[in-house]
């Protein structure tokens, strides 16, 4: 493969050199090689201002990360070879790490291939591809997966909101076999479904299986309170585990009727009940009708997307968590998490810290939790390391 190069500005090799595997369009010397000289998705060989290769990279000269360094190796460009060993690598990890085929099976950038995730729901893989390099090479993608996991069906859940800005249509497609309205998976010892054609992202979130392991062991005979619990990822385990209750609260009906079935695989539909609407509202209702919970946890979807809605995000999860502390019992738990990689560890600390104070509470942190181990963290690209999870104990301040 003859690729043309990309020459980058003096000292812009800097964090490549140190492991990161972004460039930024500002980065690139537009004198020597123009971005507009390369077709989107287009393979070239990124080189420093001297000329020294320092890999191959896939390019996109219409946004502001322009390249995603791919192989270090000048002979490994991107394609169904390499595809290949780097499953393999990934696979070795996961299946050092769990008993049950259901995982993340490709994180991105932390498994050298940014732009691509993979989860996997047993012999059904579900597929995301967020950029126009990956989007390319869809089809030595697809027999990659066959090469080294032979999977019964394949699902391309290409509609995130980050195609857009790569300039790719969404669509859900079944590229191989069959799939299921609700496709059964295993966490943590707990059977599962969830709606990998209609739901969120692939239809699961397994970042949080580690703290939902913690959560099982401090639940049982307990009246539990699962906030935003989409199709009861906490909550349904939290019935398996021995919860004498389980309420989720979510804005989705659809979301709330799987909940339901994830309850009654566990047999739990007399311990479960769902609540429909906005998760702020319904918690000022619960306060006024004086509930109260042995533990609640409050998982939403991220209040902080871009660095700008900082201050705002900030206030909602202020709110969520203090309307969360008010709804606990005398000597009860919080499980706060948050999947905004913008808000700092610290900060979250300290939203935790101030709302107990305001409510004369003292909040004991007793365990944190991050993401699991098949949505491993790259050491130079901080974004990868996004998911924070704290569990309290919420006493009085007597």
């Amino acid at each position: 493969m003859n690729l043309k190069p990309l020459t980058l500005q003096s000292g812009a090799d800097r964090r490549l050199r140190g492991g990161h595997l972004w460039i930024y369009s500002n980065e690139v010397d537009n004198k020597v090689t123009p971005l507009k000289g390369f077709e989107p998705g287009e393979q070239v060989v990124v080189q420093d201002a001297r000329g020294k290769p320092l890999g191959i990279a896939t390019i996109n000269p219409n946004t502001l990360i322009c390249g995603r360094l791919l192989s270090r190796d000048l002979s490994h460009p991107l394609d169904r070879s390499l595809l290949v060993h780097r499953f393999n690598v990934a696979k070795s990890l996961r299946e050092q790490c769990f008993d049950q085929p259901c995982y993340r099976v490709i994180f991105g950038d932390s498994d050298g291939l940014p732009g691509l995730v993979v989860d996997r729901f047993y012999d059904i893989f579900v597929v995301q591809i967020s950029t126009v390099g990956m989007e390319v090479v869809q089809e030595q993608i697809i027999d990659a997966l066959n090469k080294v996991f032979q999977p019964q069906a394949i699902v391309l859940r290409n509609d995130g909101k980050m195609r857009a800005t790569e300039g790719l249509e969404t669509y859900i497609e079944v590229v191989q076999g069959e799939v299921p309205e609700l496709a059964p998976l295993s966490e943590n010892g707990v059977n599962l479904v969830a709606p990998i054609l209609t739901g969120q992202k692939t239809g699961w979130f397994y970042d949080h299986r580690e703290n939902r392991a913690r959560m099982q062991t401090l639940v049982k005979g307990k009246r539990v309170l699962d906030l935003f619990s989409y199709v009861g990822g906490w909550g349904a385990q939290a019935l398996a585990a021995g919860a004498s209750e389980v309420v989720c609260v979510d804005a989705s009906v659809t979301a709330l009727e799987v909940a339901a079935e994830n309850a009654r695989l566990n047999n739990g539909e007399t311990r479960f009940r769902g609540l429909q609407g906005d998760a702020f509202d319904l918690c000022k209702a619960l306060v006024a009708d004086k509930e109260r919970f042995d533990l609640v946890i409050v998982d939403p979807p991220a209040f902080i997307a871009r660095r700008k809605d900082i201050r705002n995000g900030e206030r909602a999860y202020a709110r969520i968590n203090n309307l969360a502390m008010r709804l606990l019992g005398r000597d009860g738990t919080l499980v706060s998490a948050s999947c905004s990689m913008h808000l700092a560890k610290d900060r979250m600390v300290d939203i935790l810290r101030s709302n107990s104070r305001e409510l004369d509470r003292n909040a004991q942190i007793f365990a944190q939790g991050s993401q699991g181990s098949d949505h491993p963290i790259h050491p130079a690209i901080p974004e990868t390391e996004y998911l924070k999870a704290y569990f309290l104990r919420v006493l009085p301040s007597n």
